[in-house]
């Protein structure tokens, strides 16, 4: 199996090389990912359960869909390519960017831009990517963040610190 290449990029979010996927993690180095997180008409939003052969935080929770950058792709396309990638949904423009995250230890040194989209499934998993789902009211998350961390990414955790605010009455 060819080993993914990643775009290493600086403090700003600047592309300043090129590194393999093992190395980027192991060494720390700064790179990119996006995390979409979908919300059906009843304000829940879906999760993902990581497949357990993941090389990064198998069997635990995480957005919808999550994925790093190709190079040369911007962080649009790559959600766009993400949600379809683990979900199977095909999405006709990218969702709506929410916020950007900096690189830091809780998102394995990734800039990541979130993004929000409303589905109501069913979705079609992928089976290396993503072991289970569920659609989740925000309290429910909430609480669960809470009492039980460990069952999430830790990206998940600073993510919804971020997307709290945004929340409003549980409308999507």
């Amino acid at each position: 199996m060819n080993q993914e290449i990643f775009e290493v990029v600086n403090d700003r979010d600047e592309v300043i090389g090129l590194a393999p996927r093992n190395e980027v993690h192991k060494l720390g180095m700064k790179h990119r990912a996006t995390h979409v997180l979908i919300f059906n008409a009843r304000g829940q939003v879906f999760l993902q359960k990581r497949s357990a052969t993941k090389d990064c935080h198998p069997g635990v929770w995480d957005s919808s869909a999550a994925g790093h950058l190709n190079p040369g792709e911007s962080y649009d396309a790559c959600a766009v390519r993400e949600v379809e990638e683990e979900l199977g949904l095909r999405l006709s423009a990218p969702p709506q960017a929410l916020f950007k995250i900096n690189a830091c230890i809780a998102t394995g040194q990734e800039f990541v831009w979130v993004y929000r989209a409303v589905a109501e499934g069913p979705f079609t998993l992928h089976p290396e990517e993503v072991s289970d789902g569920g659609w989740f009211t925000p309290a429910e998350v909430e609480r669960w963040l809470s009492d039980d961390p460990e069952d999430f990414a830790p990206s998940v955790g600073v993510i919804w610190a971020r997307l709290r605010p945004l929340l409003t009455g549980g409308n999507q």
